[in-house]
């Protein structure tokens, strides 16, 4: 499969289910979180094998800074903890660590953490690890809209420059693909407001497995079932296939 022509180049993946995880033993729900951390590294470590350029992984949203404080604090705790532990991992095995959101809203020790770790690895050429934290796929878009009624009121930009093009250059991804598969845990059916504007044409995978259950095997058969489609992107099969 490393080898295969249509791998995906980017793969984004919600990671939904540990409170649910949890919450069936009995756990206090920041025991999903941390058994999802192994989810992670495998997510990670078999994205790097099979030679996918760019994973991103739904972190946090801005909607969750609802949840109770103490939840917040327990994630915010041990998303730096994790970083500690795992950054130098990471660099060594050549991953470029990167984070998309509103970073000014993460907690002081944690945004430095963040920033850290993007310096720090900013000279790797392997895969891209980007976590979404205070992410919201509607600020993100509005944010880029501003930023472009500014140009045109300066006089910079022409309506008539506004394109697709130049809307994905504003976004927080603008150095990336958009992704070819997105990955959804836990059985939900919805995207809950990620990468909105980026997966207009990816290819979605939705498993009923919480968050914490999904392992590297889980990934591979994501993967493969993508590798068993047929990508039109609007055109009809016999075009694709003479």
């Amino acid at each position: 499969m490393k080898k295969h022509p249509r791998l995906p180049r980017h793969v984004a993946v919600i990671m939904d289910g540990n409170g649910r995880w949890a919450k069936q033993r009995d756990l206090p729900r920041i025991s999903g979180h941390m058994e999802g951390i192994h989810s992670v590294r495998d997510v990670v470590e078999a994205s790097g094998e099979l030679g996918i350029a760019f994973l991103t992984l739904y972190t946090f949203s801005k909607e969750n800074w609802n949840r109770p404080k103490t939840e917040v604090s327990a994630l915010m705790s041990l998303l730096v903890k994790t970083f500690h532990e795992e950054i130098s991992e990471l660099d060594r095995n050549n991953v470029r660590f990167n984070v998309i959101g509103c970073i000014d809203d993460l907690p002081e020790e944690t945004r430095n953490k963040m920033l850290q770790g993007i310096e720090q690895t900013k000279e790797n050429t392997g895969l891209t690890l980007t976590l979404a934290l205070s992410y919201g796929s509607r600020i993100e878009i509005t944010e880029a809209v501003k930023s472009i009624c500014r140009d045109v009121a300066e006089g910079s930009l022409s309506p008539e420059d506004v394109n697709e093009a130049l809307i994905s250059s504003r976004l927080y991804t603008a150095d990336m693909p958009d992704p070819d598969l997105l990955i959804r845990t836990s059985g939900e059916l919805r995207i809950s407001n990620f990468l909105l504007w980026q997966i207009a044409y990816s290819e979605l995978y939705v498993t009923p497995k919480f968050w914490p259950d999904f392992r590297k095997k889980d990934y591979l058969e994501a993967i493969n079932s993508y590798l068993n489609r047929e990508r039109r992107f609007g055109k009809v099969s016999e075009q694709l296939n003479p």
